[in-house]
C-alpha cells in the first residue's frame, strides 16, 4: 500500500458562478482501521481562501502548520492576504524545497481572486501545479471522484445548485471507496446576501462572504452542526 493511501482520504473543489466549493470525507483510519470519524482535512487560510490535505495525515498538519506561519509573514510585510494565485504558488515552492524528503501530501487549493473570480488548482507531493476551470479531485477516492463530477458537473452553477453537487459527487464517491467515508465537511464561498436552508446545512456569515457547513452521515441524510 502506498503512504499517499495509509490515512485514506477523498477531497474535491469546484467552481461555479463566481462562488467555490470545497469538500472532503472525515474519515482518518490506519489502513483499514478506523481511528477517527471527525477528521478535518480541509483548513481556512483566511475568508476567501481554504486549503485541503490529502495523504498522509502528520505531513498534512506539519505542512499546515508551515503554511500558516508563511502566510502571516506575508500579511506582516505587505498587510493584506495572499491571492490564491500566489498562496498556491508559496505552495508549491514549499513542497518543491523538500523533494528529496517529500510530505506526503497531495494540496487541494481554491479560493475567490480579483473581481471574485474563484480560483482551484491541486499539485502533487513535489509541488507539480495542475489547474482547473472546473473541478479538482485528490485522495484515495479520487478515481471515483473524477468519474461523479464528470457526470454532475456544468459551468456557472449558482452556490444552491454547487452544494448540491459536490456534495452529491462526493457522498457517491466515497461509498465506493473502502479508506475514506464517515460523512463530509464542505465549506462554500460566495459573494452574495444570506440565505436560509434546511436539512442541516448552517450559515455563518462575515461581512461580505457566508459559510456552509454541512456534515453528512453514511447515508447521506442531514446532521446538524452549530458554528
Amino acid at each position: 500500500m502506498s503512504i499517499f493511501e495509509y490515512n485514506g482520504s477523498a477531497l474535491v473543489a469546484m467552481v461555479g458562478k463566481n462562488c467555490f466549493a470545497i469538500a472532503s470525507d472525515r474519515r482518518l483510519g490506519v489502513q483499514l482501521q478506523t481511528i477517527a470519524t471527525d477528521f478535518q482535512r480541509i483548513s481556512k487560510i483566511h475568508d476567501k481562501l481554504f486549503i485541503g490535505l490529502s495523504g498522509l495525515a502528520t505531513d498534512a498538519q506539519t505542512l499546515y502548520q508551515r503554511l500558516v506561519f508563511r502566510h502571516k509573514l506575508y500579511q506582516l510585510r505587505e498587510e493584506r492576504d495572499m491571492k490564491p494565485e500566489t498562496f498556491a504558488s508559496l505552495v508549491s515552492a514549499l513542497l518543491y524545497e523538500k523533494r528529496f524528503g517529500p510530505y506526503f501530501c497531495q494540496p487541494v487549493i481554491a479560493g475567490l481572486g480579483d473581481e471574485d473570480k474563484p480560483f482551484i488548482c491541486t499539485m502533487d507531493a513535489i509541488g507539480a501545479k495542475e489547474l482547473a476551470k472546473d473541478f479538482v479531485v485528490a485522495g484515495t477516492a479520487s478515481e471515483s471522484l473524477y468519474g461523479a463530477c464528470e457526470s454532475m458537473f456544468k459551468p456557472d452553477m449558482e452556490p444552491e445548485e454547487l452544494f448540491e453537487t459536490i456534495s452529491q459527487a462526493l457522498l457517491s464517491s466515497v461509498d465506493r471507496d473502502c479508506l475514506s467515508g464517515w460523512g463530509g465537511h464542505h465549506p462554500n464561498r460566495s459573494k452574495g446576501k444570506d440565505i436560509e436552508r434546511k436539512n442541516g446545512l448552517t450559515f455563518r456569515p462575515t461581512k461580505y462572504y457566508v459559510e456552509l457547513i454541512y456534515i453528512f452521515d453514511l447515508k447521506g441524510l442531514g446532521l446538524f452542526k452549530r458554528i
